[in-house]
């Protein structure tokens, strides 16, 4: 039997990172077609790889908590939007009726980075990823429940099957015995790293609830102002109550910390890039080369082979997330054709 895997990624959820992006784009008014067939792929593949590589990363790191990873990530990607901002001279708090709204997506978004941080550093790189697989099925639920949006037999069948994929990987004892092998440390710290990854996920999904509400009135750019400052400080008051506040002792910690930074921001810009050339729905099918690298990277870098039970999860859960992404797709091009019509 096979051992499992841990998490990769930094950011955020296929179909809904993917929708979210090009919401952006067509506000921002950059949407170009393609420049030759499977470059906006291309760079979809590439900037999986560049996530995944940042998570191993992350799990190479020995001194450094989960939350102060993210304070640095926040930093990153406050220098990152601030040209922006300034660009499109679209202010720093929005909109009056709006900012709840940006409090919230600010507050929910950077705390799916956190509760993801930490189950990188506990749980088996690919478990941990295959989790945040689940979000588009969960936004889909959240979308009917908070938004009223159409949720049908279809959805219902994706959402059984994510949940199937998570209990095959958290394998809880009740269902599968007291003697759970193939996992990292102890199960104590494997349930923790479900709970958070799961939570993270949840949470992902909320964020992309609150865009959808608040739609195209505010700025993709102050969405994301939001989500680093509002991150940034729960990550500092969270540091100095845990007394964890302290640059890493090892030089190579303090690169692997800056080199997560960066892989994040450059996986982040390809993921945009992709979406400017390339339709949604395929970006977010191909985006599942995420669990495929960090199954690779897993086994290569940290000596961790799955076990047949995470293999399963990560195919129920990459099932219902194309499942989604195809559905959701394919209901944008027959909206299309209709308003062409």
């Amino acid at each position: 039997m096979l051992p499992p895997s841990s998490t990769t990624r930094v950011a955020t959820n296929v179909w809904s990172a993917a929708i979210i992006i090009n919401w952006s784009l067509s506000v921002a008014g950059t949407k170009k077609k393609a420049a030759c067939p499977g470059l906006g792929l291309f760079y979809t593949v590439l900037s999986a790889f560049l996530f995944s590589v940042a998570s191993l990363f992350l799990k190479k790191i020995e001194d450094v908590h989960s939350v102060e990873v993210s304070a640095f990530r926040c930093v990153f990607q406050m220098a990152f939007v601030l040209p922006g901002l300034i660009y499109y001279k679209t202010g720093f708090l929005g909109p009056k009726g709006k900012r709840i709204f940006l409090f919230f997506r600010g507050f929910l978004g950077s705390s799916a980075m956190i509760l993801l941080y930490y189950a990188f550093q506990v749980m088996p790189l690919a478990d941990a990823t295959v989790i945040t697989f689940s979000s588009p099925v969960f936004t889909s639920l959240l979308a009917w429940i908070f938004l009223k949006e159409k949720y049908s037999i279809w959805d219902l069948l994706f959402t059984l099957f994510a949940i199937t994929g998570v209990v095959l990987i958290a394998r809880p004892p009740f269902l599968f015995g007291s003697n759970v092998t193939g996992i990292e440390g102890s199960y104590t710290d494997h349930l923790k790293g479900t709970i958070a990854a799961i939570t993270s996920t949840v949470s992902a999904a909320l964020t992309f609830v609150i865009l959808r509400k608040v739609g195209k009135s505010v700025h993709y750019f102050l969405s994301i102002w939001y989500y680093a400052v509002i991150g940034l400080i729960g990550c500092v008051i969270a540091l100095f109550v845990m007394n964890e506040w302290r640059l890493p002792y090892c030089g190579k910690d303090r690169v692997l910390l800056i080199l997560i930074g960066l892989l994040g921001l450059g996986g982040q810009i390809f993921l945009t890039k992709a979406l400017q050339i390339e339709k949604a729905g395929p970006v977010a099918i191909m985006k599942t080369m995420d669990v495929v690298f960090a199954f690779i990277l897993q086994i290569l870098f940290l000596n961790h082979l799955p076990t047949w039970w995470t293999v399963g999860g990560a195919l129920c859960v990459v099932a219902s997330s194309c499942g989604t992404a195809i559905r959701k797709w394919r209901q944008s091009l027959k909206k299309a054709k209709q308003n062409e019509i």
